[in-house]
């Protein structure tokens, strides 16, 4: 069967190909893959090319397939794997493995498996890890950003805090405390706000920290403070614009009337706002330092005064597990989350290899690629302008302004019916 992906060759090389997959065997499983979202990791590995840890070194010769959040039909499945899934079946799958020590994962080192694809091959140690889930939501692009919102439910579940009586840890944020993401209104912080809001442990406050009012004003209307005071958390959005770090520490601090934050959660890798991060934790605060630098030697100054008398405490976290990515697929499905708010374009997979080339220069959140479509990067917002001159745009416009500005179920379907996929 042919397909089209894209491959990367080496650093800053990448090509949208058609070529021959193989014939799979009695322990894999060949997908059609439906929808793609593009992850920051993706353009730091193609910035890199083989000096990246899960490059293999041969992609000159064997160029690896591009894109590891992506979802879509399962369409013919190994001897070996028949009793487990069948044909038809709507998939999503856990990029990270971990088999045998091995960094190997899709998107990364998989010459027939990744996403920017029309069709890949799912190799057997996927499947003997149970990393290929079954997925009984609506829509595809929501079983895409199952992998985002696992990392981001991965952080939750990891942050930790202490008990004096028998030094037991007690895994996972505070019930009832203060939570802060800092530098969260990107399409990751906007996703770890939505899962803050319906967490088992529901803290009662949630403050998020940008420099950008337009983008605040948009996470405003995505997720509300009125909505989130429904679900009884207050949600404050704080934009800390041109404040100092004293400044900044002073603003947060008073907002928990000196108490601090009992979860600190860092998303973006700059050394000043991990030091206000650490500045404001609470007795027993724990920060997780979940943004992921570039620079190796990246370094902030903590205070370590605290670490010995108030407990506060650092750790970091990668990527989500299995069990994460089942419950961020379950919330999905359910509609109890909103992974969409992290959504802010949509394009075909023509437009794959420009967009993962300037990623970091184009505003906004998650771009989203339909694999079997030839489209343009579009923000959502262009829509209705759009909409003039070409009928698909105007009807995804007026979908999408009935569901708050949101890329949704209705409009992914619109999109196929429009063009027959």
């Amino acid at each position: 069967m042919k397909t089209k992906a894209l491959r990367m060759y080496g650093a800053d090389d990448i090509r949208l190909e058609e070529f021959e997959l193989p014939e799979i065997k009695d322990d894999e499983i060949l997908v059609k893959v439906v929808t793609d979202s593009i992850c920051m990791s993706t353009y730091k590995l193609v910035k890199q090319g083989k000096k990246h840890k899960r490059a293999p070194q041969n992609i000159d010769t064997n160029p690896v397939i591009l894109g590891h959040e992506f979802a879509g039909d399962i369409v013919k499945v190994g001897k070996k794997w028949q009793d487990q899934f069948k044909p038809g079946q709507k998939f999503a799958q856990q990029p990270a493995l971990n088999y045998k020590g091995s960094l190997a994962s899709p998107g990364y080192s998989y010459e027939f498996f990744g996403g920017d694809c029309t069709y890949c091959i799912i190799p057997p140690e996927v499947m003997e890890l149970g990393c290929l889930l079954n997925y009984d939501g609506e829509s595809y692009f929501e079983a895409s950003l199952g992998e985002p919102m696992s990392c981001i439910i991965g952080g939750y579940h990891a942050n930790y805090h202490t008990n004096k009586q028998n030094y037991d840890h007690e895994m996972g944020i505070k019930k009832g405390g203060n939570v802060i993401i800092l530098g969260g209104i990107g399409p990751m912080g906007l996703g770890a706000v939505s899962y803050g809001l319906y967490t088992d442990k529901k803290p009662k406050r949630i403050v998020v920290t940008a420099t950008n009012d337009e983008k605040i004003e948009r996470a405003k209307r995505v997720l509300s403070i009125e909505n989130a005071k429904n679900k009884g958390v207050e949600l404050i959005y704080v934009n800390v614009k041109g404040m100092t770090k004293e400044e900044q520490i002073k603003k947060l601090m008073d907002i928990t009337d000196g108490y601090g934050y009992d979860d600190v959660f860092v998303y973006i890798p700059y050394e000043e706002v991990a030091e206000v991060g650490d500045s404001i934790l609470a007795f027993d605060g724990c920060l997780n330092f979940f943004a992921g630098p570039t620079n190796k030697d990246f370094v902030a100054n903590m205070n370590l005064y605290n670490v010995h008398y108030t407990s506060t405490h650092i750790m970091g976290t990668t990527g989500g597990n299995t069990d994460d990515l089942k419950e961020a697929l379950d919330l999905s499905a359910k509609g109890v989350i909103k992974p969409s708010v992290m959504i802010t374009h949509i394009g075909g997979l023509d437009s794959a290899a420009d967009t993962t080339l300037n990623l970091p220069n184009i505003p906004g959140g998650k771009k989203l690629i339909y694999t079997h479509l030839e489209m343009p990067l579009t923000a959502i917002e262009d829509f209705e302008e759009k909409g003039k001159e070409e009928e698909i745009f105007k009807i995804l416009d007026e979908i999408c302004k009935k569901h708050d500005g949101l890329w949704n179920t209705e409009a992914e379907k619109a999109l196929f019916e429009y063009y027959n996929l």
